[in-house]
């Protein structure tokens, strides 16, 4: 069993920055794949961002690249997400999941897919207001 963890969603202003955190636990000596997807409501969860174990590969949706920074810790099970220039559009609950039997992050189909995670968080909200 994996244990993921959110943190540091908030409400904040159009063009402001925040930076979400997740900690993936439970399962000794692995190292896992993470991705952040997000829900707003009455819409569908969405790919935001993934970064294979390794760190040396990361994928982004369209819609925020360039924006939006994924990267993790040197402990490995930790990522964040640090998000710039916030639009009330990126409203939404914010999870982390991290990918333990699956399969790798060899593309940007495989990192964008729900199926891919298998232990996901609660999810923190991040509210950006115009």
């Amino acid at each position: 069993q994996v244990q993921v963890v959110e943190s540091g969603g908030g409400l904040v202003q159009a063009g402001s920055s925040l930076r979400l955190s997740c900690a993936a636990s439970g399962r000794t000596g692995g190292t896992y794949s993470m991705g952040w997807f997000r829900q707003a409501p009455g819409k569908e969860r969405e790919f935001v961002a993934a970064i294979t174990w390794s760190g040396d590969n990361t994928y982004y949706a369209d819609s925020n690249k360039g924006r939006f920074t994924i990267s993790r810790s040197g402990s490995k099970n930790t990522v964040y997400l640090q998000m710039n220039s916030l639009k009330p559009e990126d409203t939404a609950v914010y999870y982390c999941a991290a990918a333990v039997f699956g399969p790798a992050l060899r593309n940007s189909v495989i990192a964008g897919t729900l199926s891919t995670y298998d232990y996901w968080g609660q999810g923190t909200q991040v509210t950006v207001t115009s």
